[in-house]
């Protein structure tokens, strides 16, 4: 038999301001619950993470406020734009998530959606904690510095 080829570009929203924002601690990744047409937005790349954040609640991780455009061919079931979504993590994960939140300061904030080589939508978590002003700075400061010692590496 002949071998399937994979014709799925890769798709890979990326949420840049979460690292800013955040220390990244613990990472996670987890199935979403979507509807026919959500996966073919997200295929389609027509997806945001920007304002994104992860509760949890009964027991099952959920994300809140992720953008999903909604389908350009889909009818009238097509599905609401920014709506809670339900991830698929282990129960194990999940209580150890439970527990890491309880102490203040921790967050779950999703960086990456991306399809997996079996054709699902997939989602990167991290267990974070909030930056402070100065720490932010710190983070510029190295940024700029890298910046600044590759332009001096490309000249010579």
């Amino acid at each position: 038999m002949a071998e399937k080829k994979n014709k799925t570009k890769s798709v890979n929203i990326k949420n840049k301001r979460a690292s800013f924002d955040f220390l990244l601690l613990d990472k996670y990744t987890a199935g979403i619950v979507l509807t026919g047409t959500e996966i073919k937005s997200i295929r389609a790349g027509k997806a945001s993470l920007v304002d994104t954040f992860c509760f949890i609640h009964n027991g099952e991780v959920w994300v809140k406020n992720m953008y999903v455009a909604e389908y350009s061919y889909g009818s009238y079931n097509n599905h609401a734009a920014r709506r809670d979504r339900k991830l698929l993590l282990n129960r194990k994960e999940i209580r150890k998530l439970q527990q890491d939140m309880k102490s203040p300061g921790f967050t779950l904030v999703p960086t990456l959606l991306f399809i997996d080589e079996n054709g699902r939508a997939k989602v990167d978590v991290y267990l974070c904690r909030g930056k402070k002003e100065y720490d932010k700075r710190q983070t510029l400061k190295e940024k700029e510095d890298r910046r600044e010692i590759d332009r001096q590496v490309k000249r010579y």
